[in-house]
Protein backbone atom coordinates (compact mmCIF):
# COMPACT_ATOMS: atom_id res chain seq x y z
CA UNK A 1 0.00 0.00 0.00
CA UNK A 2 1.12 3.41 -0.80
CA UNK A 3 2.24 5.53 1.97
CA UNK A 4 0.92 8.70 2.77
CA UNK A 5 2.21 12.02 4.30
CA UNK A 6 0.92 15.47 5.34
CA UNK A 7 1.86 18.40 3.09
CA UNK A 8 3.70 20.11 5.81
CA UNK A 9 1.29 21.85 8.39
CA UNK A 10 -1.58 22.27 6.29
CA UNK A 11 -3.34 19.28 7.39
CA UNK A 12 -3.31 18.04 3.25
CA UNK A 13 -2.33 14.16 2.97
CA UNK A 14 -0.59 13.53 -0.11
CA UNK A 15 0.53 10.40 -1.55
CA UNK A 16 4.62 9.36 -1.18
CA UNK A 17 4.77 8.92 -4.77
CA UNK A 18 3.06 11.63 -6.74
CA UNK A 19 2.21 12.22 -10.56
CA UNK A 20 3.82 14.97 -12.54
CA UNK A 21 0.93 15.32 -15.40
CA UNK A 22 3.58 17.03 -17.99
CA UNK A 23 3.56 13.98 -20.07
CA UNK A 24 0.11 13.71 -20.67
CA UNK A 25 -0.17 17.43 -22.25
CA UNK A 26 1.20 16.68 -25.60
CA UNK A 27 -0.83 14.98 -28.91
CA UNK A 28 0.57 11.95 -28.78
CA UNK A 29 -1.27 10.65 -26.22
CA UNK A 30 -5.00 9.98 -27.08
CA UNK A 31 -8.34 11.29 -25.15
CA UNK A 32 -8.84 7.79 -23.87
CA UNK A 33 -5.83 6.47 -23.56
CA UNK A 34 -5.58 9.32 -21.06
CA UNK A 35 -9.18 9.26 -19.45
CA UNK A 36 -7.75 4.57 -19.10
CA UNK A 37 -4.67 6.09 -17.05
CA UNK A 38 -5.78 9.25 -14.97
CA UNK A 39 -8.37 6.38 -13.27
CA UNK A 40 -6.12 3.56 -13.24
CA UNK A 41 -3.66 6.12 -11.18
CA UNK A 42 -6.17 7.04 -8.54
CA UNK A 43 -6.91 3.53 -8.32
CA UNK A 44 -3.34 2.29 -7.68
CA UNK A 45 -3.39 4.60 -4.74
CA UNK A 46 -1.52 8.01 -5.86
CA UNK A 47 -3.17 10.69 -4.90
CA UNK A 48 -1.29 13.62 -6.02
CA UNK A 49 -1.59 14.99 -9.03
CA UNK A 50 0.81 17.92 -10.26
CA UNK A 51 -0.04 19.69 -13.53
CA UNK A 52 1.19 23.42 -14.51
CA UNK A 53 -0.21 26.07 -17.14
CA UNK A 54 2.91 25.12 -19.21
CA UNK A 55 1.53 21.35 -19.27
CA UNK A 56 0.18 21.83 -22.83
CA UNK A 57 -3.01 19.69 -22.21
CA UNK A 58 -2.50 18.61 -19.23
CA UNK A 59 -4.75 20.29 -16.53
CA UNK A 60 -7.50 20.29 -19.54
CA UNK A 61 -7.56 16.53 -19.58
CA UNK A 62 -7.50 16.10 -15.63
CA UNK A 63 -10.78 18.15 -15.18
CA UNK A 64 -12.54 16.25 -18.74
CA UNK A 65 -11.08 12.90 -17.11
CA UNK A 66 -11.00 13.35 -13.53
CA UNK A 67 -13.85 16.07 -12.54
CA UNK A 68 -16.15 13.46 -11.15
CA UNK A 69 -13.44 11.99 -8.95
CA UNK A 70 -12.26 15.23 -7.63
CA UNK A 71 -12.69 14.10 -3.50
CA UNK A 72 -10.05 11.17 -4.21
CA UNK A 73 -6.82 13.26 -5.22
CA UNK A 74 -4.96 16.40 -4.22
CA UNK A 75 -4.50 18.69 -7.36
CA UNK A 76 -1.49 21.22 -7.25
CA UNK A 77 -0.88 23.12 -10.24
CA UNK A 78 1.21 26.28 -11.39
CA UNK A 79 0.87 29.88 -12.12
CA UNK A 80 1.95 33.15 -13.22
CA UNK A 81 2.39 33.16 -16.61
CA UNK A 82 0.42 32.61 -20.36
CA UNK A 83 -2.78 34.39 -19.13
CA UNK A 84 -4.48 35.65 -22.61
CA UNK A 85 -4.44 39.87 -21.79
CA UNK A 86 -1.98 39.70 -18.84
CA UNK A 87 1.65 40.71 -18.33
CA UNK A 88 2.83 37.59 -17.03
CA UNK A 89 3.90 37.30 -13.37
CA UNK A 90 2.20 40.19 -12.50
CA UNK A 91 -0.43 40.60 -9.61
CA UNK A 92 -3.52 40.12 -12.65
CA UNK A 93 -1.97 37.69 -14.23
CA UNK A 94 -1.49 35.09 -11.31
CA UNK A 95 -4.99 36.26 -10.33
CA UNK A 96 -6.09 35.69 -13.49
CA UNK A 97 -4.04 32.27 -13.65
CA UNK A 98 -6.04 30.91 -10.55
CA UNK A 99 -9.46 31.55 -12.14
CA UNK A 100 -8.59 29.80 -15.12
CA UNK A 101 -6.84 26.87 -13.54
CA UNK A 102 -10.72 26.20 -11.58
CA UNK A 103 -12.41 26.43 -14.90
CA UNK A 104 -10.74 24.45 -16.74
CA UNK A 105 -9.34 21.53 -13.64
CA UNK A 106 -13.18 21.65 -13.55
CA UNK A 107 -12.97 22.21 -9.56
CA UNK A 108 -14.05 24.72 -6.86
CA UNK A 109 -11.05 24.91 -5.02
CA UNK A 110 -7.02 23.74 -5.86
CA UNK A 111 -5.31 22.36 -3.15
CA UNK A 112 -1.87 23.59 -3.30
CA UNK A 113 -0.92 26.40 -6.81
CA UNK A 114 2.92 26.89 -7.18
CA UNK A 115 4.53 30.01 -8.77
CA UNK A 116 6.20 28.26 -11.19
CA UNK A 117 9.85 29.11 -11.78
CA UNK A 118 8.60 33.05 -10.56
CA UNK A 119 12.22 35.10 -10.81
CA UNK A 120 13.76 35.87 -7.80
CA UNK A 121 12.96 39.48 -8.34
CA UNK A 122 9.68 39.41 -8.94
CA UNK A 123 9.13 37.66 -5.75
CA UNK A 124 10.97 40.57 -4.22
CA UNK A 125 8.44 42.86 -5.62
CA UNK A 126 5.49 40.73 -3.64
CA UNK A 127 2.73 41.13 -5.77
CA UNK A 128 2.80 38.00 -7.28
CA UNK A 129 2.51 36.14 -3.66
CA UNK A 130 -0.30 38.44 -2.66
CA UNK A 131 -2.38 37.51 -5.47
CA UNK A 132 -1.92 33.95 -4.02
CA UNK A 133 -2.52 34.68 -0.64
CA UNK A 134 -5.98 36.54 -1.72
CA UNK A 135 -6.93 33.90 -3.49
CA UNK A 136 -6.52 31.22 -0.59
CA UNK A 137 -8.34 33.69 1.69
CA UNK A 138 -11.09 33.66 -0.68
CA UNK A 139 -11.30 29.57 -0.54
CA UNK A 140 -9.92 29.29 -4.05
CA UNK A 141 -6.80 27.45 -3.16
CA UNK A 142 -5.70 25.97 0.28
CA UNK A 143 -2.12 25.85 0.03
CA UNK A 144 0.15 28.38 -1.35
CA UNK A 145 3.61 27.57 -3.01
CA UNK A 146 6.70 28.07 -4.69
CA UNK A 147 8.46 26.04 -7.76
CA UNK A 148 11.72 26.40 -8.66
CA UNK A 149 15.62 26.19 -7.73
CA UNK A 150 18.65 27.71 -6.19
CA UNK A 151 18.85 31.41 -5.04
CA UNK A 152 14.93 31.88 -6.15
CA UNK A 153 13.63 28.93 -4.13
CA UNK A 154 16.31 30.10 -1.52
CA UNK A 155 14.43 33.15 -1.76
CA UNK A 156 10.90 31.93 -1.02
CA UNK A 157 11.75 30.27 2.01
CA UNK A 158 13.07 33.23 3.68
CA UNK A 159 9.63 35.57 2.90
CA UNK A 160 7.89 33.41 5.18
CA UNK A 161 4.88 33.70 3.02
CA UNK A 162 4.46 30.03 1.41
CA UNK A 163 2.72 26.43 2.63
CA UNK A 164 5.20 24.67 0.60
CA UNK A 165 7.71 24.31 -2.17
CA UNK A 166 8.49 22.11 -4.83
CA UNK A 167 12.17 21.23 -6.27
CA UNK A 168 14.20 19.13 -7.84
CA UNK A 169 15.93 16.25 -5.90
CA UNK A 170 17.87 13.67 -7.02
CA UNK A 171 21.10 11.59 -7.03
CA UNK A 172 22.61 14.14 -9.53
CA UNK A 173 20.85 17.10 -7.72
CA UNK A 174 21.29 17.19 -4.36
CA UNK A 175 21.87 21.08 -3.69
CA UNK A 176 18.50 21.19 -1.53
CA UNK A 177 19.47 18.70 0.52
CA UNK A 178 21.88 21.39 2.43
CA UNK A 179 20.46 24.32 1.24
CA UNK A 180 16.71 24.48 1.10
CA UNK A 181 15.32 21.00 2.76
CA UNK A 182 16.34 21.89 6.22
CA UNK A 183 14.58 25.32 6.40
CA UNK A 184 11.39 23.92 4.61
CA UNK A 185 11.46 21.45 7.51
CA UNK A 186 12.44 23.71 10.12
CA UNK A 187 9.28 25.79 9.24
CA UNK A 188 6.93 22.89 8.67
CA UNK A 189 6.48 23.25 5.20
CA UNK A 190 4.97 20.99 2.41
CA UNK A 191 8.13 19.46 0.37
CA UNK A 192 7.28 17.92 -3.07
CA UNK A 193 10.62 16.37 -4.88
CA UNK A 194 10.45 16.82 -8.62
CA UNK A 195 12.88 14.76 -10.87
CA UNK A 196 13.69 11.92 -8.45
CA UNK A 197 14.36 9.81 -11.22
CA UNK A 198 17.17 12.30 -12.62
CA UNK A 199 14.92 11.89 -16.12
CA UNK A 200 16.91 8.40 -16.16
CA UNK A 201 20.24 9.57 -17.35
CA UNK A 202 21.60 5.93 -16.94
CA UNK A 203 19.64 4.57 -19.93
CA UNK A 204 22.26 6.04 -22.24
CA UNK A 205 25.78 4.87 -22.88
CA UNK A 206 26.94 7.83 -24.59
CA UNK A 207 26.50 11.50 -23.42
CA UNK A 208 23.06 12.01 -24.93
CA UNK A 209 23.72 15.48 -26.41
CA UNK A 210 20.28 17.67 -26.51
CA UNK A 211 18.21 15.54 -24.64
CA UNK A 212 16.57 16.30 -21.50
CA UNK A 213 18.71 14.36 -19.43
CA UNK A 214 22.34 15.49 -20.88
CA UNK A 215 23.59 17.77 -17.83
CA UNK A 216 22.08 14.35 -15.64
CA UNK A 217 24.17 11.84 -16.92
CA UNK A 218 27.56 14.54 -17.04
CA UNK A 219 27.21 14.61 -13.06
CA UNK A 220 26.20 10.88 -12.87
CA UNK A 221 29.59 9.86 -14.53
CA UNK A 222 31.29 12.37 -12.54
CA UNK A 223 29.50 10.83 -9.39
CA UNK A 224 30.93 7.08 -10.31
CA UNK A 225 28.33 5.28 -8.41
CA UNK A 226 27.90 2.26 -8.69
CA UNK A 227 23.94 0.51 -8.25
CA UNK A 228 25.39 -2.88 -6.89
CA UNK A 229 22.42 -5.06 -5.60
CA UNK A 230 19.65 -2.40 -7.11
CA UNK A 231 18.55 -1.44 -10.62
CA UNK A 232 19.17 2.35 -11.24
CA UNK A 233 15.33 3.07 -11.08
CA UNK A 234 15.22 1.70 -7.49
CA UNK A 235 18.22 3.60 -6.12
CA UNK A 236 17.18 7.04 -7.29
CA UNK A 237 13.86 6.73 -6.17
CA UNK A 238 14.05 5.12 -2.79
CA UNK A 239 16.81 7.94 -2.46
CA UNK A 240 14.82 10.85 -3.15
CA UNK A 241 11.36 10.08 -1.49
CA UNK A 242 12.55 8.84 2.16
CA UNK A 243 14.96 12.04 2.81
CA UNK A 244 13.18 13.73 5.77
CA UNK A 245 11.05 16.57 5.59
CA UNK A 246 9.52 15.35 1.68
CA UNK A 247 5.78 15.13 1.75
CA UNK A 248 5.66 12.97 -1.87
CA UNK A 249 8.13 12.86 -4.78
CA UNK A 250 6.56 12.89 -8.34
CA UNK A 251 7.25 11.44 -11.55
CA UNK A 252 6.39 11.77 -14.73
CA UNK A 253 5.08 8.85 -16.82
CA UNK A 254 2.02 7.52 -19.47
CA UNK A 255 2.32 3.69 -18.75
CA UNK A 256 0.64 2.56 -15.50
CA UNK A 257 3.01 -0.56 -15.44
CA UNK A 258 5.51 2.16 -14.57
CA UNK A 259 3.64 3.75 -12.03
CA UNK A 260 3.21 0.63 -10.38
CA UNK A 261 6.57 -0.69 -10.31
CA UNK A 262 7.22 2.64 -8.74
CA UNK A 263 4.78 2.01 -6.49
CA UNK A 264 6.14 -0.87 -5.64
CA UNK A 265 9.78 0.25 -4.59
CA UNK A 266 8.52 2.68 -2.62
CA UNK A 267 6.68 -0.30 -0.71
CA UNK A 268 10.48 -1.31 0.09
CA UNK A 269 10.94 1.76 1.83
CA UNK A 270 14.19 3.91 2.62
CA UNK A 271 17.77 2.71 1.59
CA UNK A 272 19.83 1.41 3.77
CA UNK A 273 22.20 4.76 5.90
CA UNK A 274 24.89 3.30 4.72
CA UNK A 275 24.17 3.55 1.10
CA UNK A 276 22.37 6.88 1.52
CA UNK A 277 26.24 8.41 2.67
CA UNK A 278 27.62 6.85 -0.33
CA UNK A 279 25.36 8.80 -2.42
CA UNK A 280 25.49 12.21 -0.41
CA UNK A 281 29.67 12.04 -0.41
CA UNK A 282 29.34 11.11 -4.00
CA UNK A 283 27.83 14.32 -4.42
CA UNK A 284 29.59 16.11 -2.04
CA UNK A 285 33.02 15.04 -3.65
CA UNK A 286 32.05 16.51 -7.00
CA UNK A 287 28.67 18.87 -6.83
CA UNK A 288 29.93 21.78 -4.72
CA UNK A 289 28.92 23.59 -7.93
CA UNK A 290 26.55 21.88 -9.19
CA UNK A 291 23.25 24.43 -9.02
CA UNK A 292 19.33 23.08 -8.81
CA UNK A 293 18.03 21.99 -12.30
CA UNK A 294 15.08 24.40 -13.50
Amino acid sequence: MLLTRTYGTTGVAVSLLGFGAGHIGGSGFTEAQCATFLNGLLDAGVTLVDTARGYGLSEDRIGRHLARRRGEFILSTKVGYGVEGQEDWTHACVAAGVDRALKVLCTDHLDIVHLHSCPREVLAQGGAIEALEEAKAAGKIRAMAYSGENEALETALASGRFDGVQCSLNLCDQRVLHRGLPVARERGLGFIAKRPLANAPWLWTERPLGQYCEEYWVRLRAMDLDPRDLDWQELALRFAAFQDGISSCIVGTTRLAHLEANVRILEKGPLPPERLAEIRAAFAAHGTEWEGLI
